[in-house]
């Protein structure tokens, strides 16, 4: 049984132990620094397949757990006598139907942007280094289950990204290294602070121990969560009666205070107009590997965490805000579209066509109920193999042509029959074609919207239609387009480029075809996830 070993512990330490082995290969033996990264990102993903078929879909909560103490710091107050008040620092892991599809994805996009990273040439240890490092801070984002351990992975992603796009980027790679640590590190500001009210409010439960009665602060999701999804909880702690009141109570003004902290500082992220000019840098200036993580998993932190920290804690906030989310999505949706279709370079055509499809995430978490969260989290993971599959191809197109412009560009089917059929799949399922992954979560995002928003749900299908003329005015002009001379004797995919291209589809096709493979994970959680927010709050 998997639930018998730290599995998750595992699955978090494979990539550090492979970074560890990196150090000890000189950096001039390539080959071995290449093959070595890559088994470390192949490894996990046979761990989180084999976590994902274990899956316990009826249980719907963690399935696995792993809670420990890592540091307890006793907190000396004069004016109580009651307790003991100590701040507990928790290593806790855990997965769910909201975090399991989203850890499978970043082990198996990881794992092709190491195939991918062959054309690095430049201090490839050190490259392969920070790397191994960035994919064990994202792993660590999504089975994180205390808020300040989430934050430390948040902040290594960060740190790892920057020295990735900052080194080894095209001409503008330390403007736009700045740009993104700037940016970001404003939102994990937003972030932290937002953590630490929601710790000082409702982050600590009373217990008795040997050493008598102890009043524990910590960022335990699972506290935080229960204290204030239920007014009632603290009357059954120790201690309670002789205080009469509650202590979790948190004042409106709290609430709002936090969730809107949170909203901006995870909206940095995903990112959220008008915060999104950094992510437009970062697509265009990052080299092709790191842009494959950064859309495929890195905006999908925020979404994530957004959905974990917001949605979930403060669901009153995010419904009365539901028509203001909504308006955020369709101003995403629309405006990326639109700027999308004006783009003549084609990493800008994807760079807004990623905030357009951010924006149906929007929409589906507006929605507010089942179907709609469903479809957030479903659009989730579709965007991030198809986005990573589209840059991908992008980054093989570059190393050809040395460029992505589209008039530089066209008639590529004839010299590169393989890697332009893979194009216009990759285009086909990002426009939601059905049959492809980007339908499926599309039409459920539409549909939960549809129930309690129909004005808005009517005008993201115009974004829809710009969605399939910005592509395929874009993938058709690549493949069929006319034909320049000086592209008539470019070379099609290699195998390393192949091999990354076919996986990565099949996983988009596989959603596409057979969605209940993801559906029903996440339906399960997201089933538990609403009758927490309604019934439970209240008072069922």
């Amino acid at each position: 049984m998997l639930s018998d070993i730290p599995v998750l512990s595992i699955l978090l330490l494979l990539p550090v132990l492979g970074l560890l082995v990196l150090l000890l290969i000189p950096k001039n033996r390539h080959r071995a620094i290449t093959a070595v990264a890559v088994v470390a990102t192949l490894l996990p993903i046979v761990l989180s397949l084999w976590l994902y078929t274990d899956f316990d879909k009826q249980q719907g909560g963690a399935t696995y757990r792993e809670d420990a103490v890592w540091l307890e710091v006793p907190v000396n107050h004069d004016w109580t006598q009651e307790a003991d008040i100590i701040f507990s620092f928790d290593y806790s892991l855990g997965i769910d139907g909201l975090s399991l599809p989203l850890l499978l994805l970043t082990t198996v996009v990881t794992a092709m942007a190491a195939l991918a990273a062959i054309h690095v040439k430049k201090r490839r240890k050190a490259f392969y280094a920070w790397f191994l490092l960035l994919e064990a801070g994202m792993l660590g984002v999504f089975m994180a289950r205390d808020l300040f351990l989430f934050f430390i992975f948040f902040e290594i992603t960060l740190v790892a990204a920057y020295f990735l796009i900052g080194i080894w980027g095209y001409y503008n790679r330390e403007r736009t290294a700045n740009q993104f640590l700037i940016y970001n590190g404003i939102g994990s500001a937003l972030m932290l602070i937002a953590f630490v009210l929601l710790v000082n409010t409702a982050g600590f439960r009373m217990e008795e121990t040997a050493r008598g009665l102890e009043m524990i602060y910590s960022g335990s999701y699972a506290d935080i969560l229960r204290n204030l999804a239920d007014p009632n909880a603290w009357v059954n702690l120790p201690g309670a009666a002789a205080g009469g009141t509650n202590p979790f109570e948190m004042s409106g003004g709290m609430a709002w205070t936090i969730f809107v902290l949170l909203l901006i500082g995870f909206g940095i992220k995903l990112p959220i107009f008008p915060f999104h000019t950094w992510m437009l840098k970062v697509h265009a200036e990052a080299p092709p590997a790191v842009v494959m993580i950064h859309s495929g998993i890195l905006l999908k932190m925020g979404a994530y965490g957004f959905i974990r920290f917001g949605l979930l804690l403060f669901p009153e906030q995010a419904r009365e805000w539901a028509v203001a989310l909504a308006t955020l999505g369709l101003i995403n949706l629309l405006y990326g579209a639109v700027l999308a279709f004006r783009q003549t370079e084609f990493k800008l055509v994807l760079a807004y066509s990623s905030i357009s499809h951010m924006g149906i995430v929007l929409l589906g978490l507006a929605a507010f109920n089942e179907i709609g969260l469903q479809g957030a989290i479903v659009q989730l993971v579709s965007h991030g193999f198809i986005s990573a599959m589209l840059f991908l191809i992008v980054g093989s197109l570059y190393e050809r042509t040395g460029t992505t412009e589209l008039p530089a560009l066209g008639g590529l089917a004839r010299s590169m029959p393989f890697m332009s059929g893979m194009l216009l799949a990759a285009g086909l399922a990002s426009l939601g074609l059905p049959g492809l992954s980007g339908f499926v979560g599309e039409l459920l995002s539409l549909l939960g919207l549809f129930e309690t928003m129909r004005w808005v749900t009517a005008a993201a299908v115009l974004g829809i239609i710009l969605t399939a003329a910005y592509m395929l005015r874009s993938v058709l002009g690549i493949t069929f387009g006319e034909r320049r001379e000086e592209h008539a004797a470019l070379r099609d995919a290699r195998f390393v480029e192949a091999l990354p291209m076919i996986v990565l589809l099949a996983f988009i096709v596989l959603l596409g075809c057979y969605p209940s493979v993801l559906t029903d994970t996440v339906g399960v959680s997201v089933e538990g996830f609403m009758d927490q927010l309604f019934a439970t709050r209240s008072g069922g």
